[in-house]
């Protein structure tokens, strides 16, 4: 599934093409993704000129002079492609610009999902009302996830993994960050020091600055808007790594599953 990074990454990707310019051409190709398409979006956007590109969470947001925001979420399989040479079954909507530049949003799996709110009522759309904060943004500090986690005693991964706790963060990039950290996932939550907690927010910056850097992660088949792939699954520390060395030197790294998700850590530096 495409996470935070690869969202963002994707985003970056769309605004050259998009910002400061008409929609001329919009075109839902079913009624329907995860679930029902707008009725009005056709008739909403076109002729509408984008005015800027956003992310919240791992919802990518198209803002309008008309007031209006489409909201994107790429599901398990979605990815926008810019100038596709042809369209396939899979290419659920369709753009055209005033630059005659043409965009399409493929969802094999169709897990994804397109609604168009009000930009001033985006903080009231209802997948947006109970997230935290960005981990990207300042409001992310080790002072608000020890009053955030305080007296919490689920594993610190199974918090991360919060949306509530913190807006976006996925099983690949938690993994990696606990890592970076040194943090045991399975410590719990509320039993983390200040000093621990400044590592863990100074270790989600790095690994998802870096993965943003490197275009994302390239898995089953997530590529950004121009095609390329994400390479950032180069650089995992321990994602997909079981049996292999920590970098850390001194342990291997270790795969358990809890709740149908896989955890990979280093019994040596996770502590």
């Amino acid at each position: 599934m495409p996470e935070l990074p690869e969202v963002e990454t994707t985003v970056r990707g769309l605004r050259p093409v998009l910002e400061g310019h008409r929609l001329t051409l919009v075109e839902p190709r079913r009624a329907d993704l995860r679930r029902t398409i707008p009725i009005d979006l056709r008739q909403r956007l076109t002729g509408a000129r984008v005015t800027g590109l956003g992310r919240r969470a791992k919802y990518g947001l198209i803002e309008t002079d008309r007031g209006d925001t489409l909201i994107f979420h790429l599901g398990m399989s979605g990815r926008w492609r810019v100038d596709p040479e042809e369209l396939g079954k899979h290419d659920h909507l369709v753009l055209e610009t005033d630059q005659k530049r043409r965009l399409s949003l493929q969802d094999p799996r169709r897990f994804g999902s397109l609604d168009l709110v009000a930009t001033a009522e985006l903080s009231s759309f209802p997948a947006f009302v109970a997230l935290g904060p960005e981990p990207l943004g300042p409001e992310l500090t080790a002072d608000f996830l020890a009053e955030r986690l305080k007296g919490r005693s689920a594993p610190i991964k199974a918090m991360l993994l919060n949306q509530r706790i913190v807006a976006g963060l996925g099983n690949i990039y938690v993994c990696e960050a606990l890592n970076l950290s040194r943090i045991n996932p399975c410590t719990m939550a509320g039993k983390l020091t200040k000093a621990k907690l400044a590592r863990l927010v100074e270790a989600i910056h790095q690994v998802l600055e870096a993965a943003i850097e490197a275009g994302g992660s390239t898995l089953r088949d997530y590529a950004r808007p121009d095609g390329q792939l994400g390479y950032f699954s180069k650089q995992f520390r321990v994602y997909g790594r079981e049996g292999k060395p920590c970098p850390c030197g001194k342990g291997v790294v270790q795969r358990q599953v809890d709740a149908g998700r896989s955890t990979f850590w280093c019994h040596a530096c996770q502590r």
